[in-house]
C-alpha cells in the first residue's frame, strides 16, 4: 500500500509494524530515536492520532493501540459541518438512507435467530414506553433497531457511517417536538419490517424500510 498522502510518521509506524489493538506503543522519545521526528512533532501526530480514537494515552500504561472505528474519525466532522452550517441534516439524512437500502440484503441475511428475537424485544420495548403514561419516546430503540439490522455486516465503513448518522440525528433534535401519531407510524413500520425478517421476506422488509422513510421526510429540515 502506498502511504505517500498519509501525512504522519506516527501513523505511518502503526501501519508499518502492523500493531494491533491492545498492543503499547513505545515512548515518544524511543519513536523519536527510530524515526527521526522531533518529539514535538510526533507528540502533534499523537495528538491526532488519539481523536480519531486509532490510539489511547493512559498514566501507567502509555500509549496503547486502539480498534479501528469509523465512527470517531467522522463524527466531529459530521457535528462541526451542521454546527457551522456549511452542511445541513438533511444531506447526511440523504446518505443514510441510500446506504439502509443498498446494503439491505448484503445485511439481513446475515442476522441469526438471536439478532430477530432481539429486534422483537427491541419493538416490545418500543411500544410499552409509547403506551406508559406519561409516554416517553423511544429514542434508544430506535437507533438500537436499525443498528442492530446492519450488526452482521462485516463493513466498518457502513457501520461507522451509520453510528455517526444516529449520533447527529439525537444531536440535531429533529424530532422533539414530532406529533404522537408520527412515532406510532413509526413504529407500526418498524413491527412489519422486523416481522418480515423474522418470516425471511428480505425484499418485503426492504420495501416497507424505503416506505417509513417518507416518514421522516415529513420532518423539517429532514
Amino acid at each position: 500500500m502506498q502511504l505517500n498522502r498519509l501525512d504522519s510518521s506516527f501513523l505511518k509506524y502503526l501501519i508499518d509494524h502492523q500493531l494491533s489493538p491492545g498492543e503499547r506503543l513505545p515512548s515518544l522519545e524511543r519513536l523519536s530515536e527510530e524515526l527521526g521526528v522531533s518529539v514535538g512533532k510526533l507528540r502533534e501526530q499523537l495528538e491526532v492520532a488519539r481523536h480519531l480514537g486509532l490510539v489511547s494515552v493512559r498514566p501507567r500504561l502509555g500509549i496503547q493501540r486502539e480498534p479501528f472505528d469509523f465512527t470517531q474519525t467522522i463524527l466531529p466532522s459530521v457535528l462541526f459541518s451542521l454546527g457551522t452550517g456549511e452542511a445541513v441534516f438533511a444531506q447526511f439524512s440523504q446518505l443514510r438512507r441510500a446506504i439502509e437500502a443498498s446494503m439491505w440484503h448484503d445485511a439481513v441475511v446475515r442476522l441469526n435467530d438471536n439478532d430477530k428475537q432481539k429486534l422483537r424485544g427491541i419493538v416490545a420495548s418500543a411500544w410499552s414506553k409509547l403506551r406508559e403514561e406519561p409516554v416517553h419516546v423511544p429514542n434508544s430503540e430506535h437507533r438500537q433497531l436499525h443498528l442492530t439490522i446492519f450488526s452482521r455486516l462485516e463493513n466498518p465503513f457502513v457501520y461507522g457511517m451509520l453510528e455517526a448518522y444516529w449520533d447527529a440525528y439525537e444531536a440535531s433534535e429533529l424530532t422533539r417536538y414530532v406529533s404522537y401519531q408520527y412515532w406510532l407510524d413509526v413504529w407500526d413500520y418498524h413491527e412489519r419490517i422486523v416481522d418480515a425478517l423474522c418470516r425471511e421476506e428480505f425484499e418485503l422488509g426492504r420495501q416497507l424500510l424505503v416506505e417509513h422513510f417518507g416518514l421522516l421526510l415529513t420532518i423539517k429540515g429532514v
